[in-house]
């Protein structure tokens, strides 16, 4: 347990470092987020999750990121670092492929690639311990499905969006393949 929780913990303290650092340099940092459709674009696809607009908003992404990130992790460390890539990647790609033309920062679209992914393991792994995940996700996180609705200019409802259903997507194609004995079917004639 103690690993699970010190790389969640040591990804958000990495978070946290190079938004001081953006801080200190007026957040110039933030130009190396995602720019979409733009070949110097692209480095911002691993890069936008660190990158943040200030300390607010880091630390408006900072609870969600530590809870969802940590019901991550219980499944085990390969699993947080294989669906935390495969958010980063897919669901930055989607911005960079769909998003406005404007720079997409922040590590919200993590936070809502792990709801997409708790909520969808509760689905397709459908043991009770995942259900029961599913369901109090929704509980207490429900409310953040409306952030993939354009709402304000300033807020990345792409990398929501993105994000979200990189986490759907991450979950189904890692899902425990399920092994049924099918009844022998034989011919009595």
């Amino acid at each position: 347990m103690k690993p699970k929780i010190l790389l969640i913990v040591g990804f958000l303290s990495v978070i946290w470092a190079v938004e001081t650092l953006n801080g200190f340099m007026g957040h110039r940092l933030s130009t190396w987020g995602i720019l979409p459709r733009t070949e110097i674009g692209l480095r911002g696809i691993p890069l936008s999750p660190f990158l943040h607009d200030s300390f607010n908003h880091v630390l408006s992404n900072t609870v969600p990121f530590l809870i969802l990130g940590g019901l991550v992790a219980l499944r085990g460390s390969q699993k947080l670092i294989g669906v935390s890539l495969f958010i980063i990647v897919v669901g930055g790609a989607g911005v960079w492929l769909i998003g406005r033309p404007a720079i997409h920062v922040g590590a919200s679209g993590l936070v809502f690639g792990y709801f997409g992914y708790l909520v969808a393991n509760g689905w397709f792994d459908r043991r009770p311990i995942s259900i029961f995940a599913a369901i109090a996700v929704i509980v207490v996180y429900g409310s953040l499905v409306f952030g993939v609705i354009p709402t304000t200019g300033f807020v990345s409802w792409e990398a929501h969006l993105f994000g979200l259903l990189a986490g759907v997507l991450s979950a189904r194609l890692t899902r425990r393949v399920r092994t049924q004995t099918a009844p022998l079917a034989t011919d009595h004639d």
